[in-house]
């Protein structure tokens, strides 16, 4: 699509969000720096709810909806939407949220969230973030903690952890355990029933499944004073074993199905930065290498059939980044980076049905990326309320694969962006961005892997894929009132290339006789989202607040198999969550209801088509605070006992021209759960 498109198409969701202004909300007690635009929430702000760590305040944040970042492989746009000390964290298997919850609230100097860009602040690529500005004092924070939680199937898991921040001389060291167990509560009870097209009911029977897993972490990280710059180094390392087990007893036509399956993940990783200032430039060199080992193993048998799957994968990652930034006047600052990456990818896949090896696409490869990425980028600010970035990104990478799959492709893309903030006053503010996207390909499609415990099938790989690419054109328009409400409204269209899906895999003949990760052409999405956070005061509700946003996505693209119009798998129709808070000064507590939307989302393949539908989940939760340095927490979960169901339409050959030849359905509910945490401040 044309850039010109693009900005019409732009500019016509602003003008529909401006609507919104016609609505008159009073400004509040939060300060805003008109030189840049950010919203500085102090320490007071959040007193009245009493948060323990820094991620309690970010989740209280009006107008924000904290995202701990994805899965890619570089350092650039892997990162979450929240900074600490202005810096994005340089970890990954560590997530921002992990990160978040060891620092303790009572080091929180503020919380900035910044709109549009601020100088010397490297905003990741987003328009808003927010930025976690810690005390320089020095001293001690810590915490130790236990939790247990009694599940509705009658397990117990009981989890420990503890952290400490020292801070001494301009120096900072940080060191955290984590030890316990959790659940997979996409795993439960309740009965299958598989039809034949017809209607004559082929298998009924009942589902008794349950799954979790273990976290042993340890993660540590050490600042300080450097070659007249800061030095931060850190590191974790992180075992998380897994098991799930799913006995199918079959009341027609008898007999049982058994599947036990295990997953031993070990992750490793180092990161370190060190950032100076030169007057009114700054360099900052970021270094990271990381190490996944994933073993897994899946076994199922049945009176018809036995499966066997095992798969070694081993990832490795070495980064190495710099930025550097100048800020030529009040109103212009010039940014650069240089970043380089080696990744490889090992995996031994091994399938036996019915002791009888079967050979999969993609099963034994090693796979090697060389990748480099540049970029320059303006930031102009003529005037307090109006900021302009214009850039550009050159992305080049050489990907080799050898073994079953034998190829190397070099790859290269030009990604131009523009964004444009006017914030007429305090209140109110429009953001708009065009740009061009590449998404990184996912190492996991291009090896054979299990899904018996959703599907029954093995999933073939492929190497040979091309990253998929858009034109994104965004408009925003958020409206603050009171003392911390917000409203925020976005439109996204993105127009697609190099849709990454579900592909035929075809054999000799031109017969198609499997499926794998494929380029299936061009799309679209479009989304819109709404977020809203409204302080309850004003009516009648004292210290109490509800935040809520949804997110509505249409897609489209032509289905390989049928050629036909669909929706892009995997991709939700409609996410939505709702949150309410009050504190309750007198009790020394405070309580709440979390609630997430139930989601719907199909996967097509070449013979078959998966529903997952997942019901509603409610979770109520009170805080009390005997003394300062106590907190017992106590959380009702799935009080709406949510169903997972899975839905697999099961075709005789190809979508295309054979019949239907079953569906078959799992509703499995989770369980109603009771989480009991005890956490003493050190």
């Amino acid at each position: 699509m044309r850039v010109k498109s693009l900005l019409a198409a732009a500019v016509a969701s602003a003008l529909a969000t401006l609507t919104l202004a016609t609505l008159t909300f009073a400004t509040g007690a939060w300060a805003a720096d008109p030189s840049t635009g950010a919203i500085s929430y102090p320490p007071s702000f959040f007193a009245e709810v009493g948060p323990t760590t820094a991620l309690d305040m970010v989740m209280r944040l009006p107008g924000f909806t904290f995202d701990k970042g994805v899965v890619v492989r570089g350092l650039e746009g892997s990162g979450g939407n929240v900074l600490v000390d202005s810096a994005a964290p340089v970890a990954k298997n560590d997530t921002l949220d992990e990160i978040l919850k060891r620092i303790p609230a009572g080091s929180v100097a503020r919380i900035d969230v910044i709109r549009g860009g601020a100088p010397g602040i490297d905003m990741q690529g987003r328009t808003v973030v927010a930025n976690v500005v810690r005390k320089q004092t020095a001293g001690f924070h810590g915490a130790v903690s236990a939790t247990t939680q009694l599940l509705s199937d009658h397990r117990v898991l009981d989890g420990a952890r503890a952290e400490g921040q020292w801070r001494w001389n301009g120096k900072l060291a940080e060191l955290s355990m984590v030890l316990g167990k959790g659940p997979d509560d996409q795993l439960g009870d309740g009965p299958r029933v598989r039809t034949a097209a017809d209607g004559k009911v082929l298998i009924r029977s009942n589902v008794d499944a349950d799954a979790g897993g273990l976290r042993k972490w340890l993660i540590g990280a050490y600042e300080t004073p450097f070659q007249g710059g800061r030095l931060r180094l850190n590191g974790a390392y992180m075992a998380n074993p897994y098991s799930a087990e799913i006995m199918d007893r079959l009341s027609l036509p008898g007999g049982r199905e058994y599947e036990y399956d295990t997953q031993d993940r070990l992750q490793a990783e180092l990161g370190a930065r060190w950032a100076r200032g030169f007057g009114p430039t700054s360099l900052e060199l970021v270094m990271f290498q990381q190490w996944n080992n994933n073993d897994t193993k899946a076994r199922f048998t049945s009176a018809a059939v036995d499966r066997d799957f095992e798969l070694d994968k081993k990832v490795t990652e070495s980064v190495g980044r710099a930025n550097l930034r100048r800020r030529m006047s009040d109103h212009l600052t010039l940014e650069a980076y240089a970043e380089g990456a080696l990744n490889s990818l090992d995996s031994q896949t091994r399938f036996l049905q019915n002791r009888v090896n079967v050979r999969l696409p993609a099963a034994n490869v090693r796979v090697e990326e060389k990748r480099a990425e540049v970029s320059a980028a303006a930031i102009w600010r003529p005037t307090a309320t109006l900021t302009a970035e214009a850039g550009i990104k050159e992305e080049t990478s050489t990907i080799t694969s050898t073994g079953d799959v034998a190829l190397e492709k070099s790859l290269s893309f030009t990604k131009p962006r523009a964004t444009l903030t006017w914030a007429p006053d305090p209140s109110d503010q429009v953001r708009m961005r065009v740009e061009r996207e590449v998404s990184q390909l996912n190492f996991d499609d291009f090896i054979a892997s299990s899904s018996l415990v959703n599907t029954g099938a093995v999933l073939a790989g492929n190497p040979d894929l091309s990253p998929q690419q858009a034109w994104v054109a965004e408009a925003a328009y958020e409206r603050r009132f009171w003392k911390s409400g917000a409203v925020v409204l976005t439109a996204r269209h993105s127009e697609l290339t190099d849709v990454i899906d579900r592909a035929p895999v075809y054999g000799p003949g031109g017969v198609a006789a499997a499926d794998a990760p494929g380029n299936i052409g061009d799309g679209r999405k479009d989304e819109l989202i709404l977020n809203v956070a409204v302080p309850l005061e004003r009516m009648g509700l004292t210290s109490a607040q509800f935040k809520a946003q949804g997110t509505w996505r249409w897609s489209q693209v032509t289905d390989p198999v049928t050629g036909r119009e669909r929706e892009i798998s995997n991709l939700h129709p409609l996410d939505w969550e709702a949150h309410y808070t009050q504190d309750l000064p007198a009790l020394k507590a405070n309580w709440g209801v979390d609630v997430m939307s139930a989601y719907s989302e199909r996967a097509f393949r070449l013979s078959e088509i998966e529903t997952k539908k997942v019901d509603t989940w409610l979770l109520v939760f009170v805080e009390a605070k005997p003394r300062p340095d106590l907190i017992l927490r106590v959380e009702f979960q799935n009080l709406t006992s949510r169903d997972v169901n899975r839905i697999r339409e099961v075709y005789a050959g190809s979508r295309r021209t054979a019949p239907l030849a079953y569906v078959d359905g799992r509703n499995l509910e989770y369980g109603q759960s009771l989480l009991i945490r005890i956490r003493k401040i050190l």
